[in-house]
């Protein structure tokens, strides 16, 4: 349990001063939901339409990643260029990019390698994020997406495991629970962790 004592130190789990916001003490991302224990820097360019980023707790990002709210060009109009680029304020002209909506992120998500996420989308607890991935649209929870546009490669789990994850909700513990759960919760022993902490069924 060294290596697993020393990741925990590392992201604040079990320092002596626990710090549980990683990202959301980076002022990059000021304003946006951001949970706890969640990591890494991707990059979220902000709009002007007031749409905003919420990410839950136990994600990992790695280098590389890219989330809009916003930015896109309006292809309906004559032309897609930001003129006020080139004019400045000497005109009012309209906003010229406009956003699909929030974009949520859910628990214990893992978005790999220069992954892009557009607005709009919802990617759900457990979910795997593919290196260099284009998110368009909604990912369900525990399922492994790739390409451009990202597609389901596979889910991680059947269908009956994931609904016994999404009902113990692990990420919503307290430390205390998450460090008695750590052999398990590190390990492919499915069956044994929803034995273990499965919610009763009536």
């Amino acid at each position: 349990m060294g290596r697993v004592r020393d990741f925990l130190v590392k992201i604040g789990l079990r320092a002596p001063r626990p710090s549980r916001t990683i990202m959301g003490n980076n002022p990059d991302y000021q304003g946006f939901s951001i949970g706890e224990w969640s990591y890494g820097h991707p990059r979220v360019p902000r709009g002007e339409d007031g749409t905003t980023l919420t990410v839950g707790r136990f994600c990992s990002f790695a280098s590389g990643v890219t989330i809009l709210t916003g930015f896109n060009h309006r292809t309906d109009w004559v032309s897609t260029y930001p003129f006020q680029v080139m004019v400045g304020d000497k005109m009012r002209l309209p906003y010229p990019s406009v956003s699909k909506g929030d974009v949520v992120i859910g628990n214990d998500v893992w978005v790999g390698t220069d992954a892009l996420i557009l607005s709009g989308v919802t990617i759900g607890n457990g979910a795997v994020i593919g290196a260099r991935s284009v998110v368009t649209k909604n990912v369900p929870p525990y399922a492994i997406v790739a390409g451009s546009p990202a597609r389901v490669v596979k889910y991680r789990f059947d269908q009956q495991t994931i609904e016994a994850l999404l009902a113990i909700a692990w990420w919503d513990w307290p430390p205390a629970k998450i460090e008695e759960a750590l052999p398990l919760l590190m390990s492919s022993d499915l069956k044994a962790f929803i034995r273990r902490y499965g919610v009763p069924q009536p």
